[in-house]
């Protein structure tokens, strides 16, 4: 699974994409899974991408790549 982080520059906020993560998963690759680890994932990638902001995530299936939005 991949987590999908929508994602807008702090000091321009009208600049704005989409960025794909992938979430290591287990043999099943459940859906649940990628939503349980999302919220640790997203706060490290918070932290050592300081001048983005997440305003949303999803899960998706491997392949999502990220896009300007």
């Amino acid at each position: 699974m991949e987590l999908i982080l929508s994602i807008c520059l702090i000091a321009s906020p009208g600049t704005c994409r989409e960025e794909a993560l992938s979430v290591s998963m287990e043999a099943t690759g459940m859906p649940t899974q990628c939503l349980m680890s999302a919220m640790p994932t997203i706060a490290e990638w918070s932290g050592t991408h300081p001048k983005w902001k997440v305003l949303k995530w999803r899960c998706a299936r491997p392949g999502s790549i990220g896009r300007d939005i």
